[in-house]
């Protein structure tokens, strides 16, 4: 059994109420460690570190700052294979996605804020004529709170902490109860790379228990949260009464629009990546297809024949394209929007079953799945699902394609797939998404703001926004003489 520890003020320390929560292996079903189960008291332990921490930390210069944030970057590179292994048995993501996406994100996390923090300027203006000067301080918030999902466990995790610390914050920082093991990892990391202890407080726990207590703490100044929008609408209407700075990452429902004008190859490859990596529990994956009616039928055997190779299997096994989902309750939850297919109309094309792996039949493994729909109003187009779920539908002309692609609650990124000029400025104007990708997908430049519109969340991280977010600007004026 490996046992996980809540990591406050640089130590390793047990819960305060000597309370634990098991650990489970998505690939085989086993419980394989435990976590803390902490309550308030363990989140006053981690704020008082972090206070203690925060005027030191605050004043330290900016290539001090970016020495020890790039020190946590190399170590993750050094240690990727073994940080590779853990999130793939936490998580249940094949090792080969582990290894080459989530750990080398989450070094280049810390390696581009330890950059950019030594870039980050502020405005001056003269007031010419007035014989005044005014210029702007973006000055660390203070103690902040950083909590995190599941299906992106140490490369979301780091995508927060990274620019907190590099702009001068303390942190305490909630990881997913069902992925505990890289974050806690990480503290070991954070340790050996001298990041002076309190700046990182690292508290394990329920998001009703643990999650509430650091958004609740009257002193913590800025919640960056990604996560479900049911739980980012709670966190924002619970602490607008305390005037928090709010970072809300939440749900997508992504339309994937497809013109046969495409590059029909690229197109294809990219659907079927787009559609089931990490097990489709990716915010950002297209699981609405919409397909020009013209290309369509040939779409549809093509998608379906290049999805039925993959392979569904151990983790472990270098082979693998998907994994196991994250754990049985989600299994079930995926399984279940399955089941209500055929009742709306649908028709199933391919997969929908679950899978017995050899040597895992307790693993939580389900067929990467099609589902042909008549209508966007049903549960499938409007209801983010996140699993390895997604449906086709035709279109025949740019603006029906553009009305189903917005006709849903989220908003947070979009694929288009033409080589028609026009149309892409046309629709990467008018779609109601944060992220349009036009004849790509998940290329990501951390220069680049990141975020959705409607349900899909408020606010920007990445590049200067995240920046910007964990600081506070104030305005000098001075006159003179």
């Amino acid at each position: 059994m490996e046992k996980i520890q809540n990591y406050i003020n640089g130590e390793f320390v047990n819960p305060i109420q000597d309370n634990w929560l098991n650990n489970y292996n998505p690939s085989n079903g086993d419980v394989y460690g435990q976590l803390p189960n902490s309550t308030k008291e363990d989140v006053e332990k981690a704020y008082l570190a972090a206070e203690n921490a925060f005027v030191s930390w605050s004043n330290t210069t900016l290539q001090e700052r970016s020495s020890i944030i790039l020190k946590i970057a190399e170590l993750i590179i050094k240690k990727l294979d073994f940080l590779a292994a853990a999130e793939s048995k936490d998580n249940g993501k094949p090792i080969s996605l582990a290894r080459s996406i989530d750990i080398p994100r989450a070094a280049s996390n810390f390696q581009f804020f330890a950059n950019a923090i030594t870039q980050f300027s502020s405005e001056a203006h003269e007031s010419i004529g007035m014989n005044a000067m005014n210029y702007t301080l973006r000055q660390p918030i203070g103690v902040v709170g950083c909590i995190s999902p599941w299906n992106l466990p140490l490369y979301l995790f780091t995508w927060k902490i990274a620019p907190a610390i590099a702009a001068g914050n303390c942190v305490i920082a909630k990881p997913s109860e069902i992925t505990p093991m890289t974050a806690y990892l990480l503290g070991e990391i954070c340790t050996e790379a001298g990041l002076p202890k309190g700046v990182l407080n690292i508290v394990h726990g329920l998001g009703n228990i643990t999650g509430e207590a650091i958004i609740d703490h009257p002193n913590i100044k800025a919640i960056s949260f990604t996560g479900g929008t049911k739980t980012g609408a709670y966190i924002a209407k619970h602490t607008a009464p305390m005037f928090k700075k709010l970072s809300l990452e939440l749900g997508g429902k992504n339309p994937n629009i497809i013109f046969a004008d495409s590059n029909y190859d690229k197109m294809l490859e990219t659907t079927v990546r787009s559609s089931f990596a990490n097990q489709g529990q990716i915010c950002l994956c297209g699981s609405r297809i919409f397909v020009e009616q013209k290309i369509y039928e040939k779409f549809k055997t093509d998608f379906i024949k290049k999805v039925s190779k993959l392979k569904v299997g151990n983790p472990t096994e270098g082979s693998t394209n998907i994994g196991a989902l994250v754990s049985k309750q989600h299994l079930e939850k995926v399984k279940s929007y399955i089941d209500i297919a055929e009742k709306e109309g649908g028709t199933i094309l391919f997969g929908g079953k679950t899978v017995t792996v050899k040597g895992s039949e307790n693993g939580y493994y389900l067929q990467p799945t099609i589902i042909e729909v008549s209508s966007n109003k049903c549960k499938l187009n409007q209801e983010e699902i996140f699993g390895p779920v997604v449906t086709l539908m035709p279109f025949i002309t740019d603006e029906e394609a553009l009305q189903l692609a917005n006709d849903v609650k989220y908003g947070l990124s979009a694929t288009l797939w033409t080589n028609n000029l026009n149309r892409t400025m046309q629709f990467s104007k008018q779609l109601q998404v944060g992220v349009v990708w036009v004849n790509t997908w998940m290329f990501r430049d951390l220069r680049t703001p990141f975020g959705g519109q409607k349900a899909s969340g408020i606010g920007r991280e990445g590049g200067f926004e995240a920046l910007r977010f964990f600081t506070e600007p104030k305005n000098i004026c001075i006159q003179y003489e």
